[in-house]
């Protein structure tokens, strides 16, 4: 029997899913037949690109590196996934901040309203961001494989528990693939094999280099547990970071929820995920430009207008909430990112570049993934 201070119990998990499948809006307007070849294509893309990227990267080639699961899925799926993996990393944030409770059925009882009013939030943010990911490698999710497609339309995988090593999955989300590549009014066989070339660096990079995936999940539970576990201290940050964006009169505006519950340890712990985040991100960019003109013909286009869709958002509440989740620090991690990637490989190569992924010290600081030239100092040499 569940305890009143489990962790489980700070979130109502469940409710966060429904919540976020009933609020998440509908996808582009597809025929059986067309979502059934998207999904294919998805498929093979997801195929084709791993050896694009290998042979670019050189990452991973002629190792005998254990794959792991690639789902294509609608926004449903994606919800799901993520709150699993979700679920997996914030359980020790949770563990402390249901320590705290006082025992007693009043206690229990406000606990219980708690867990689903932070549901509920849980789920509208990710109704928002649902419709927003074209594709994710989830680097903490439990070890998953894909089952026969049981979605309503019966065309898209549905994560489940399973025994595959190492964890982590690839997703791919079928809807929003075809709702941007239309809306952007570019070829779509070309642009579903660009997102897969991003996509696939990620998963290349996680099961290419062993040690990362740990080395981030150390971080970030390190992160977490420095974490101040003061609920009416959270709230007051949170409160702060809607005040600022919903602004004030005075000009000025606050960062996102991660910028509010910071110590001075997890800044620093911040700095240096941020810096691995910037690498990732910018590489995967990089790679899937490098590799791009050779098999997508129209990869300059794409490129251009979806890097001036990046650059507007959808509006005035879509900039609020990207914002508040941290998502033009994302933005900006991209552009970090493949700076500091072609940076290194015009000074020291491709070889000289992927020793980068030799062990956490190799990774770069926060202030070398501004300046190269640095890292390839203390690096390469």
């Amino acid at each position: 029997m569940t305890s009143a201070n489990s962790g489980a119990e700070m979130v109502d998990w469940d409710l966060a899913v429904a919540t976020a499948v009933r609020l998440a809006r509908p996808g582009p307007r597809v025929g059986r037949e067309e979502a059934r070849l998207v999904v294919s294509e998805l498929r093979r893309h997801a195929v084709e690109a791993e050896r694009h990227v290998r042979e670019f990267t050189r990452m991973g080639m002629g190792e005998d590196t254990p794959g792991t699961p690639v789902l294509v899925v609608d926004r449903p799926g994606w919800v799901r996934a993520n709150v699993a993996g979700f679920r997996t990393v914030v359980r020790p944030l949770t563990d402390r901040l249901a320590a705290r409770r006082p025992d007693g059925p009043g206690a229990a009882a406000a606990g219980s309203v708690g867990a689903k009013a932070t549901g509920v939030e849980v789920g509208a943010v990710l109704a928002f961001l649902s419709g927003k990911v074209l594709g994710q490698y989830e680097t903490f999710a439990p070890a998953e494989l894909p089952t026969a497609p049981d979605s309503p339309e019966g065309l898209f995988d549905q994560p489940r528990r399973g025994l595959a090593t190492p964890p982590g999955r690839l997703l791919l989300v079928a809807p929003n693939i075809v709702q941007v590549e239309r809306e952007l009014g570019v070829d779509p066989h070309d642009f579903r094999l660009w997102v897969c070339l991003h996509e696939e660096t990620h998963r290349t990079q996680f099961t290419a280099v062993p040690w990362l995936r740990d080395h981030i999940q150390s971080e970030v539970q390190e992160f977490l547990a420095q974490t101040d576990v003061d609920p009416s201290a959270l709230l007051d940050r949170l409160r702060e970071a809607f005040g600022g964006l919903a602004g004030r009169g005075n000009g000025s505006t606050a960062g996102s929820l991660t910028d509010l519950v910071q110590t001075p340890a997890q800044r620093e712990i911040l700095a240096r995920l941020t810096a691995v985040m910037s690498l990732l991100e910018g590489h995967a960019d990089v790679v899937m430009d490098g590799v791009g003109p050779a098999v997508v013909p129209s990869v300059a286009e794409i490129r251009e207008k979806f890097q001036r869709r990046r650059d507007r958002g959808n509006g005035r509440l879509d900039l609020v909430l990207r914002r508040l989740l941290g998502m033009d620090a994302k933005l900006r991690q991209y552009q970090d990112g493949a700076v500091f990637v072609r940076g290194v490989v015009e000074r020291a190569g491709m070889d000289g570049f992927n020793r980068v992924w030799t062990s956490p010290n190799t990774l770069p600081t926060k202030d070398e993934i501004h300046d190269p030239a640095s890292w390839v100092a203390r690096v390469v040499g």
